[in-house]
C-alpha cells in the first residue's frame, strides 16, 4: 500500500520546489491550460500532494501559471518549476486541507486495485471539465458532490455521505446505483451505457 510521508530533500530546481512529500508514480490522463489559454492533453508521470510531473507536448515557461484537469483528481493549478525532455514539473497551489485530500486521492489511485473501485469498466474514462454535480436519492434528497472519474458506464464521486451499496441514485440526468464505497466517496454504475451526449454538461 502506498502512503505519503513528509520528506526533506534539498532542491536543485530553477524555482525551489519545496517538496514536502515523496512523489509516487501514477498514470493519470488529463488536460492542461497554459497562461496563453492554449490547451493540451497530458499525462501525469508522478505526483505528490505538493508537486506533479507531466508528460505533455505543451511547453510552458518556468514560472508560468498552469491549470490542469485530471482524471480522478479534478482541477489543479500551480507554477512550472522546470522543464524536462518531454514535459515539465509543476508545484501545486493548495491549502493544507486540499493537500490532505490530494494525499487521500493519490493513495486511492495508487492502491485502487485493493480499494475495489471498478477497473473492469468497458468504456474509456473521460476528463470532466465541470466536476461540480449533484446526486439525488429516490426520496428526493439532494447532495452536492464532485466528479472524480467519469465514463459512459459509471462515475466515482467525492461526496460526504455514503448511501448504502445498491442505493438507486441520479447523477444529473443519469440514473444508476451505488456499487462501491472508498475513502473519498462512492462509485456509481449507471443503469445503462450512456451516450456521450448525455455527459456533455460535465465535459
Amino acid at each position: 500500500m502506498y502512503s505519503f510521508q513528509p520528506v526533506h530533500t534539498p532542491s536543485t530546481q530553477t524555482i525551489p520546489a519545496q517538496r514536502t512529500f515523496q512523489r509516487v508514480s501514477v498514470n493519470v490522463a488529463g488536460r492542461l491550460m497554459l497562461a496563453t489559454h492554449e490547451e493540451f492533453p497530458c499525462t501525469v508521470v508522478d505526483m505528490s500532494p505538493g508537486d506533479v510531473a507531466f508528460a505533455c507536448v505543451g511547453r510552458p515557461a518556468v514560472g508560468e501559471r498552469v491549470i490542469a484537469y485530471l482524471d480522478h483528481i479534478g482541477r489543479l493549478e500551480g507554477t512550472v518549476l522546470n522543464l524536462s525532455a518531454n514535459g515539465f514539473l509543476m508545484s501545486i497551489n493548495a491549502t493544507d486541507r486540499k493537500r490532505e485530500k490530494l494525499a487521500a486521492q493519490l493513495t486511492w489511485i495508487a492502491n485502487k486495485h485493493e480499494l475495489g473501485l471498478p477497473e473492469d469498466r468497458r468504456h474509456d474514462r473521460l476528463t470532466p471539465r465541470n466536476t461540480r454535480a449533484e446526486i439525488t436519492l429516490d426520496d428526493g434528497r439532494r447532495y452536492a458532490c464532485r466528479i472524480m472519474d467519469l465514463s459512459l458506464s459509471g462515475a466515482a464521486i467525492d461526496i460526504d455521505i455514503r448511501p448504502a451499496i445498491g442505493t438507486p441514485v441520479r447523477l444529473g440526468n443519469m440514473r444508476g446505483r451505488v456499487v462501491r464505497h472508498f475513502m473519498e466517496g462512492v462509485a456509481v454504475e449507471f443503469n445503462s451505457v450512456q451516450p456521450r451526449e448525455a455527459l456533455t454538461e460535465f465535459l
